[in-house]
């Protein structure tokens, strides 16, 4: 991973956990993840393969632990990860995965936006809120818009 001198070039960092269930981890996400990779849109900057049994317990594997079939091109990135992740980050992470499952947990920084966030913070400016809205509550709101439309017989008032 290039080093960042300054921590003031930085972008934002996100990670997202991706659950599969029935443990069917194949690794076929890695050439998207390695097409943002080198686009330089995004850094990876901590990736691991979680795994829960029936039974609730859980194992934690770096890409070092597994084989080829399950990361696939994601192998790319092993020399390069900072591991971010703490135990109790991991713990806490693996509570949204349901039991008998696997889940991919990327930490990545927006490199796109590094220069959007460098300007703001030399600018003296600070985030104070993030958010993001799950695809599915996009998808829903159109859904419901649509159906409104529908229902109102899809006529637009005159002005």
């Amino acid at each position: 991973m290039d080093e960042v001198d300054d921590v003031d070039e930085l972008g934002p960092v996100d990670w997202i956990v991706v659950e599969f269930p029935g443990s069917k981890f194949n690794g076929q996400i890695a050439p998207a993840l390695l097409d943002l990779v080198e686009r330089d849109l995004i850094r990876v900057l901590d990736l691991l393969v979680l795994k829960k049994d029936a039974d609730g317990s859980l194992e934690a594997f770096e890409l070092s632990d597994l084989d080829d079939e399950e990361v696939g091109e994601l192998r790319t990135y092993e020399s390069e990860l900072a591991m971010l992740l703490s135990e109790e980050d991991v713990n806490s992470l693996a509570a949204a995965i349901e039991p008998g499952s696997s889940a991919g947990v990327v930490v990545w920084e927006n490199t796109w936006a590094a220069p959007f966030a460098s300007a703001v913070r030399r600018s003296g400016g600070q985030l104070v809120a993030s958010g993001r809205i799950p695809t599915q509550a996009l998808l829903a709101a159109i859904e419901a818009d649509e159906q409104e439309e529908a229902a109102d017989g899809g006529t637009e008032l005159a002005a």
